[in-house]
């Protein structure tokens, strides 16, 4: 009896240890686990293209606030440097030039009989200039030949001389003054049919900058209209300032991101970085660190965790990386 007992001793003290060693294993293999991941540091960040062009509706001289798109590509197109991505509406720039065509018409007319009327009025002038010049000639004689006269008839010669000594002058004055007035005149017409040829050649030149061209290459993406939160479509009408579209160039893609402000100085310009696609776990990418933010700010408007702005430039091109696609970064400490 005493040596059962001792048996049954013997293989509840053998259980024990087992269980209490297997126990032991188990958590030597928990504890470098958790020490690793509290060392890294890994956030979650969203794709975006290092070079991307934005296309915003400009303002087309002075009149044109608004223009209607009457063609543009389909979201998601793949477009070359030069393609042609948006074309606005002509209609309203070409009747301005035909109003203004018709108004310089009128105008070198209003010229042309202005030049008309300057010639008759020089002639005219000078014709009367001709007169007052041998009516006075012809006083001075008189004038001259009255000195062995009566004293009345002197005087009156006198006074008929000084007459036509006062009418050339006027003459002479007027044909000045009309020769300043007709030059101002002149100068005045001249700059308003300049200013009309000058609105007509604008005009012209803003016909080719209503076909909007990319100048890069990459994904055409259509923007959001405004006022209908759809995306812009032909017929819409698209006031100054706002945004038509884009074209990120996909060779070579940054990863935006944010870190927790107790992790903020841990980081710092050109460190290494591994980079994972959420939709392929298992591929990873080399990056560095390219802009670390200088401000903090909330993470979102609901949380009290405040964080600061990170780029993250992917240092390898694939054609796997597309903006928008969400990824975390592991950023290795050095």
């Amino acid at each position: 009896m005493n040596k059962f007992n001792l048996s049954a001793s013997l293989v509840v003290v053998c259980v024990a240890l087992l269980f209490s060693a297997c126990g032991n294993k188990t958590g030597k293999s928990q504890g470098p686990d958790d020490s690793l991941t509290g060392n890294r540091i890994i956030e979650t960040g969203e794709l975006a293209a290092i070079d991307s062009r934005s296309f915003v509706m400009p303002r087309y001289g002075r009149h044109w606030y608004m223009m209607k798109i009457i063609g543009i590509l389909k979201h998601g197109t793949e477009v070359k440097k030069g393609d042609s991505v948006i074309q606005l509406d002509p209609t309203d720039i070409k009747k301005y030039i035909i109003e203004r065509e018709s108004r310089l018409e009128t105008q070198l007319a209003v010229l042309e009989k202005l030049h008309v009327d300057q010639q008759n009025r020089i002639q005219e002038l000078d014709s009367r200039l001709k007169n007052e010049t041998a009516s006075y000639n012809l006083k001075k004689l008189e004038l001259e030949s009255s000195q062995f006269e009566t004293p009345k008839n002197r005087k009156i010669k006198e006074l008929e001389f000084e007459q036509a000594k006062l009418s050339l002058n006027k003459v002479k004055q007027l044909i000045k003054l009309n020769k300043t007035i007709e030059e101002k005149t002149l100068l005045i017409e001249r700059i308003r049919m300049e200013q009309l040829q000058n609105e007509i050649k604008n005009a012209y030149d803003l016909l080719p900058a209503l076909t909007i061209r990319t100048p890069i290459s990459g994904i055409f993406q259509v923007a959001e209209n405004r006022r209908t939160k759809e995306m812009v479509k032909i017929g819409d009408e698209i006031f100054v300032g706002n945004n038509l579209g884009n074209v990120p160039d996909l060779t070579w893609m940054k990863v935006n991101t944010a870190v927790n402000e107790t992790d903020y100085f841990k980081l710092k310009t050109g460190q290494k970085v591994i980079v994972r696609l959420d939709a392929l776990p298992a591929l990873t990418f080399e990056g560095e660190v390219s802009y670390l933010g200088k401000l903090c700010q909330p993470k979102n408007n609901n949380s009290r965790q405040k964080v600061f702005e990170v780029e993250v430039r992917i240092s390898e091109s694939d054609e796997r990386l597309k903006p928008g696609m969400t990824v975390s970064c592991e950023f290795i400490e050095e």
